[in-house]
């Protein structure tokens, strides 16, 4: 067989076709490694911002759960527990003092709630909001069966809640739903979300066994007349709750104040240590 020889300008237009082809393939090569490096790069990158984020947003989350988990919790002042109705009445008049050192001996006299006012509660140690209703049974007659009925009276309740702020306030309402009925109602009278107006004509039309509330909201309530106080028969403060900002009801002079001037209204005043028609502080 004859061997086929090419001509020396096909041969040399060959070579060029070959090396043309040969670069081409190298720079296809070239640019497709790149893309891969580029495209991987793009994302281990992207990956590690979306860990990063991820990281970030259950930090956030987990921090915010927290937070709102503190803010209902809070926190509870135990030293409350062991005051008995003689050091609670100290108590009282000593956060009066600190909190407005202005005030006179007469002017302090005239905020002096007497020990005789106090129910002895030192025999119940776990103040948590879980064991308020436990706590209002062990201070009731009947072991507590009188708690969930009200008086026939519109806007009478027998026991009143006080609290430091709405939010807390709410908080101890739905505590204490277990105590109402479709016929005794555990009314919120606090101020947050809630005009005064408002209240005023809930407190009319409204069979009321327990009524929870903030101190001045409740002081409004009683010199409109609304809330009716004949049949009153304890007041509970919610004295051992401490907020995240580590204030109680005895440390907030906002609060406090208004509260010295519920428990020495005149009504009361003349209940406190007597027998028939008396009635009771109880501090939780």
């Amino acid at each position: 067989m004859t061997e086929e020889v090419l001509s020396p300008s096909l041969s040399v237009k060959l070579t060029k076709v070959i090396k043309k082809r040969k670069r081409q393939t190298d720079r296809d090569q070239t640019s497709s490694k790149h893309e891969i490096n580029k495209t991987a790069t793009e994302g281990n990158e992207s990956s590690g911002l979306s860990k990063k984020r991820r990281e970030k947003d259950k930090d956030r989350d987990d921090s915010s759960e927290k937070a709102e988990d503190q803010e209902q919790k809070g926190d509870t002042d135990e030293s409350i527990s062991k005051m008995d109705g003689r050091l609670l009445a100290d108590h009282f008049m000593q956060r009066a003092r600190k909190l407005n050192k202005e005030l006179t001996a007469v002017e302090l006299n005239d905020l002096h709630i007497p020990e005789q006012a106090f129910r002895d509660t030192t025999s119940f140690r776990l103040r948590t909001l879980d064991n308020l209703p436990d706590f209002l049974r062990a201070y009731s007659p009947n072991k507590g069966n009188d708690l969930s009925k009200a008086s026939e009276a519109k806007g009478t309740p027998h026991t009143l809640v006080v609290a430091s702020a709405g939010l807390r306030a709410a908080d101890l309402v739905r505590a204490l739903r277990s105590f109402q009925t479709k016929e005794a109602i555990v009314a919120k009278l606090f101020a947050k979300h809630i005009k005064l107006d408002e209240a005023k004509k809930f407190v009319q039309r409204t069979r009321i066994n327990i009524g929870v509330g903030t101190p001045q909201r409740l002081i409004d309530l009683i010199e409109s007349k609304t809330l009716k106080v004949q049949e009153l028969e304890r007041i509970v403060i919610d004295g051992s709750y401490i907020d995240q900002k580590k204030r109680g009801i005895f440390g907030m002079k906002e609060m406090h104040f208004p509260l010295l001037q519920l428990l020495g209204c005149s009504e009361f005043r003349k209940r406190y240590g007597v027998k028939s028609q008396r009635l009771q502080v109880l501090v939780f």
